[in-house]
């Protein structure tokens, strides 16, 4: 599923969060998740796999626990290379006694859902192939059948889980917004396009046909505020384009849209219009 998460398409890379207890979320991702330090700071932390960043964390000295209701992350998702590795996975998360809140076939992949110890959602998937997909016109059909635990355990059964498997990537996120059409016009401005709706509260959008690079739900209320700048939770996401014109292009959109944007060293920077920041960089 590499063609979805390439140039020239817009798709997600990394994010960052802010958390109150650095070094309790750190043994969480490298134990539970099984993720990689690869750089390691005094108030920042970069985890991931081998060669690839996927998210980092960092602790303002004000800190404080997100309020409930607001703008923010729902969940970000962890695309497994493969679904045997998502079978060792739950067998791994099972060996450990570690809690997960749910699983679900969604017709277009295979989740796994869990909390981190700050109450960020988090979702592990594989992809099924694109080939198997259902599509209606432009719109995706998404479903949520229950997860074949049993296969997928016994599948990965063989595979002795040492961590995130090369290859592992952030295959999309899911955020609070506290509109759904003015969230869609500020990504439908990016590039993004909408795949999929359910009942007036989610919208999933993509470039190139993918089921969803980002999820918008009014699940925390329509008129969510966002949450204050030192709160936990995300911090900031980024999504990668594949040249200098394509970011020139995203910014001289934005800004004859006169949302807020600045490029900084290469880097664009933006927020949609329900808070959640955004950088923009050339893969």
């Amino acid at each position: 599923m590499n063609k979805f998460h390439t140039g020239p398409l817009i798709y997600p890379v990394d994010l960052c969060l802010n958390v109150k207890d650095m070094d309790m979320m750190v043994e969480f991702y490298s134990d539970v998740m099984g993720f990689d330090v690869l750089k390691k700071e005094d108030k920042r932390v970069i985890m991931g796999v081998p060669g690839n960043k996927i998210l980092s964390f960092v602790r303002p000295d004000d800190v404080i626990q997100k309020p409930p209701r607001r703008t923010g992350l729902y969940h970000f998702a962890i695309l497994l290379p493969d679904r045997k590795y998502l079978g060792s996975f739950i067998n791994h998360l099972r060996d450990n006694n570690a809690p997960v809140t749910g699983g679900a076939d969604h017709e277009v992949s295979e989740a796994l859902y869990l909390q981190d110890p700050e109450d960020n959602g988090i979702e592990v998937y594989t992809d099924i192939p694109d080939s198997q997909w259902t599509w209606k016109g432009d719109q995706v059909n998404m479903g949520t059948e229950p997860l074949d635990f049993r296969g997928l355990m016994e599948l990965g059964k063989d595979i002795e889980w040492k961590g995130m498997p090369e290859g592992t990537k952030l295959g999309h996120m899911h955020l609070h917004v506290s509109e759904l059409e003015e969230a869609f016009l500020f990504y439908n401005t990016l590039g993004f396009q909408r795949v999929a709706e359910m009942g007036g509260t989610a919208n999933f959008i993509s470039t190139g046909g993918y089921h969803h690079h980002i999820g918008l739900n009014v699940w925390n209320g329509k008129g969510a505020d966002p949450a204050p700048e030192n709160a936990t939770g995300l911090r900031y996401y980024t999504l990668a384009v594949s040249d200098e014109d394509s970011l020139g292009k995203i910014f001289r959109s934005l800004a004859e849209k006169k949302y807020h944007v600045t490029i900084e060293e290469g880097v664009l920077h933006t927020q949609d219009p329900s808070g959640n920041r955004i950088k923009i960089e050339i893969a």
